[in-house]
């Protein structure tokens, strides 16, 4: 996929995932996360073609505009939308995968000083990570996990999972599918007798019958 075909699915996502959303003329001056996403595509394009000074220059200009401190060598998938913007820090090894959505105030940040590793967060595909949140270092947010709004993580957060707090903790995940299937079971246990209490019940009729 081509960058602009890219850069035309970054402007369509205030409509798809901001209900405050009324018209394209409000994307120009009410989405500073779009832009800065924007802008970091080109930043990145010209960083990778090794015109570092350059995309540099842009993500600084872009910063300004856009209150959105965004790495040029960070590695940013698909439909990144970044809502309110203002405060966010993503840092120069972060990886993020398609789908995330990122509010205000968020850092992904390092806590390592040292050179040519990798110093930032990986978020996986269809993360949500709250206002203010805080994911620090060489660490991975699985699949459609959520993270807090304040939170403080530092370890790894599984897929499909949620982590509160400073520091972060999991959330314990209700896991309705085998709780079903425990009701389903004893439901089936319960019809059997009650079957079986229906056929005595017909056969002690049959034989009252008979010996009337």
């Amino acid at each position: 996929m081509n960058l602009f075909s890219i850069i035309k699915e970054d402007f369509s996502q205030p409509k798809i995932q901001d209900p405050a959303y009324n018209s394209f003329i409000e994307l120009f001056f009410n989405y500073p996360g779009v832009w800065a996403v924007v802008n970091y595509r080109f930043a990145h394009f010209f960083y990778q073609k090794n015109f570092k000074r350059l995309a540099r220059i842009i993500s600084g200009i872009s910063q300004f505009l856009t209150g959105v401190d965004l790495h040029p060598e960070a590695s940013l998938g698909r439909r990144v939308f970044i809502d309110h913007a203002n405060g966010v820090v993503i840092g120069q090894t972060t990886i993020i995968e398609d789908d995330v959505l990122i509010y205000q105030g968020v850092t992904l940040g390092g806590t390592s000083l040292e050179k040519g590793i990798k110093r930032h967060p990986t978020i996986k595909k269809g993360v949500i990570i709250g206002s203010g949140a805080k994911v620090l270092g060489n660490i991975t947010i699985g699949e459609y996990a959520k993270i807090g709004s304040n939170a403080v993580v530092v370890k790894d957060v599984g897929a499909n999972l949620t982590a509160v707090g400073i520091p972060a903790r999991i959330v314990e995940e209700i896991k309705k599918p085998q709780k079903s299937r425990a009701i389903d079971a004893l439901c089936e246990d319960r019809l059997e007798k009650f079957e079986k209490k229906i056929a005595e019940l017909e056969n002690l009729i049959l034989e009252l019958k008979h010996n009337a």
